[in-house]
């Protein structure tokens, strides 16, 4: 009789951790596709602002009261606005304003992901914007909340601080961006 409740016992402890170690999986998997989705709207949101695309752009945002945006300007001054209405005001006319496209490639290094439930992400980069003949980059930390809304991951929040004095030549990219990798958490490269 011991025998059989030992096994029982093994065997239910073991259905238990197998079935623990597929679930384990299955969140992963799902925290994959929910970075590549996250992933995807950021990469949306700069594509279409600097194609200058309208529509594309503001389907990315959160369209909230509580949607923030602010970033750096080249004289050291910032600008932000806070709720849908004003953000949509002022890039809507920023890019009605400036139809040129501009920074035609971008990269990003160094993204980090923090999931607050399974509908808020925290994201934080180091981010490459090229000028218009590719030639020479800027260099800006990035910060994004996202929202999940209708199932559709939104930007909800904006911070870009960009290094407008420290122009990186395109030559001299790959090693600023080992260097960025190197010097995580740290304010300089």
């Amino acid at each position: 009789m011991k025998t059989l409740a030992l096994i029982l016992i093994v065997t239910l402890v073991s259905f238990s951790c197998s079935n623990k170690e597929a679930d384990e999986k299955k969140i992963e998997a799902n925290m994959e596709n929910e970075k590549k989705a996250i992933y995807a709207t950021i990469e949306n949101e700069t594509k279409a602002f600097f194609d200058r695309n309208y529509d594309a752009w503001k389907n990315t945002y959160a369209q909230t009261d509580y949607a923030f945006q602010a970033w750096s300007n080249r004289d050291g001054t910032f600008d932000s606005n806070v709720g849908w209405d004003d953000i949509d005001n002022q890039i809507g006319k920023y890019i009605t304003d400036n139809p040129e496209k501009s920074h035609p490639k971008v990269e990003r290094k160094n993204i980090k992901y923090k999931f607050y439930g399974d509908n808020v992400a925290y994201l934080t980069w180091d981010q490459f914007n090229s000028d218009g003949a590719e030639k020479n980059f800027h260099h800006s930390k990035e910060v994004r909340l996202m929202e999940k809304i209708s199932g559709q991951w939104k930007i909800v929040c904006v911070s870009a601080f960009w290094d407008y004095k420290n122009i990186i030549p395109s030559s001299k990219l790959p090693m600023i961006q080992k260097i960025a990798n190197e010097s995580r958490g740290k304010n300089k490269i």
